[in-house]
Parts: structure tokens; sequence; C-alpha cells
């Protein structure tokens, strides 16, 4: 969820769902430890809770951005072990990891030694063609030994040869089963699932067997489905919340943007195009909150043209 999950991403869920725990795209630790960490780590705090997600292979530079990370006050860290992408393996981290689970081990050990958080990993249940259970089996008892209580488990090999990270979205195919006996093998650790998760049905499902459900592609191209949860999974009361509140809601959060960072207001309109999914007129709304000639409007305007007749021309 590179470049997707960012903190205008976050903060439109948080306003859909108050309770479910939110995740911030993969922050590598050179960006943190070279680059600007404001930038990299600022969020809004009405997103919490949320995990700050690091990628990196290195034991030292890893427990450093942990700490950044608790001392910018995010409520878990988690290390990626479940990205396919060609970035991550030139940097030797994401799902290589699987590879060298002491090297994981060691990793969270850093992090757990530095930080009072939780330290968690998400990782894949495979890599390439190789679909032993065992594999996954060890990875995960090798990194719980070093501290690891939580594993956030991707139901599907990471192909890092021979297949695009868009390709591995739909292949090879997704096997719950295998996240299911895992959970029977470490029923004391907290084991979530994840992967083309898009139905109410298939996450009550899930959950009969398993402690917690990740969705990322569906919440983010679905975003109005968020809006159903805390009702269904936290016993929260249903929610009053309609489309157009969070729209508008989301205007005002552009222009404090604005005035407080200088962020366009398209930088943010970008991740609730498909608040109105499904909907009669939805794709004119698209239309207009995508139109790049009107950026230079005020996004209040920008509201009301969306809400308006045609697209202008």
């Amino acid at each position: 969820m590179m470049d997707w999950t960012d903190r205008h991403c976050r903060y439109l869920h948080r306003l859909l769902s108050r309770h479910t725990l939110l995740y911030t795209e993969m922050v590598t630790t050179g960006a943190l430890i070279h680059g600007d960490v404001e930038r990299h780590l600022r969020y809004n705090a009405e997103e919490h809770p949320v995990a700050l997600q690091l990628g990196g292979s290195e034991p030292a530079d890893l427990a450093h951005c942990a700490r950044l990370g608790e001392q910018w006050g995010y409520d878990e860290i988690n290390l990626n072990c479940g990205c396919p992408s060609e970035r991550v393996q030139r940097g030797a981290f994401g799902a290589c990891l699987m590879n060298e689970p002491q090297l994981v081990a060691d990793c969270v050990k850093a992090m757990v030694d530095v930080v009072q958080i939780p330290v968690t990993v998400k990782h894949r249940i495979g890599i390439d063609k190789d679909e032993s259970y065992g594999f996954v089996r060890d990875f995960i008892g090798t990194v719980a030994a070093a501290g690891c209580e939580v594993f956030i488990v991707h139901a599907r090999n990471a192909w890092l040869k021979g297949l695009s990270p868009k390709e591995n979205r739909e292949v090879p195919p997704l096997r719950y089963a295998v996240v299911h006996q895992l959970k029977r093998d470490f029923p004391h650790l907290t084991i979530a699932i994840n992967g083309g998760i898009q139905t109410d049905d298939v996450v009550h499902e899930q959950l009969g067997h398993l402690d917690g459900v990740m969705v990322g592609r569906e919440a983010y191209h679905n975003p109005w489905w968020l809006a159903r949860w805390d009702a269904l999974y936290y016993g929260a009361p249903e929610s009053s919340l309609t489309r157009d509140d969070v729209e508008a809601t989301m205007v005002e959060y552009m222009a404090r943007e604005a005035a407080a960072h200088g962020t366009p207001w398209a930088s943010i309109a970008r991740h609730m195009l498909g608040l109105r999914h499904g909907l009669a007129g939805s794709r004119r709304w698209r239309q207009v909150w995508s139109d790049h000639r009107l950026k230079g409007l005020p996004p209040h305007e920008v509201m009301a043209l969306a809400h308006a007749g045609p697209v202008p021309a």
C-alpha cells in the first residue's frame, strides 16, 4: 500500500471507523535515517490507533526507527516481511526476509528491546514455488521466540521471480487454510489474515478461525465499507454518518492542510474517489474531484461542482 495509505488516506478511514487499527504505508529505515523524519512520521491525532509499518533488514537501524516511532506516538511498530516489489528486493527486505527467519528474529528482538509498544510482523505464507507448510510454520516459530506475539499473514505466496507485484495480487491462489493451521499450531499467538477479503461474510468467516482481519485494497477502493465496521465488530451503535458528511469533513480537512502545510487538495481528494462506489452518479462525481483543470479552485467550490450539473467543459 505504498503511496496509498498516507496520513490523508488514514484521516478519511478514521472518519469512517473509530476503532479499526490503521497502518501507515511502509516507511523504509533509510528514509527515516537519511531523510525528513517529520515528513514521513507526521500524522493526525485523530488517526489513533495507528501502527507504523517499517521496511528494513538491519537490526540496529530498525531499532532506531522503532524508537522514533514510539517517540512520535505510534501505537505499534510493524515489520513488513511481505512486500514483493523489486524496490524492496533491491534493499533486501520485505518478502525477501522470509528466507532469513533468524535475521527477522534479530530485527524483532532489537526493536522489542528499545520500545514499550507492540512489535508485530506482516508476512506471506511462502516464497515463490515453495508451498510447504513447514516453511511458514518455522518462520513464525523462530520470530515468535524473539518476542513477536502478533503476526498478520497474507495468505498467498510472494513471488520474487517471474511475476510482477501486480500479478502477484491474483497469482498464486490464496490459501486461507494455511493461516488457520498456523493458529491451531500457535494458539497463544495473535494471528490475523490478509489477502482478497472483500465482504462482511468473508470477514465473519475468518474471525471464526482467527484473531483478526486486515483489509487493504478493498478498503481503499470502497472506503464506505468501513462505516459498518464499528457496529459489526466493535459493539458500537449504528453510525448516522452519511457520505455527504464525510465529504464535507474532508473538504474542511483539505482547507486546514492547505493553510498549515500548503498541501494541494488534489493530494487528499484522490483517496476519497471510491467514497460513492456503486452509487448512481458516482462516475461524474469522481470526474469532478479528479479534474486537473479545477485544481486552482478552493475545495468547497469543487465539492459544489461535484454535486451540480455536468462536468465543466
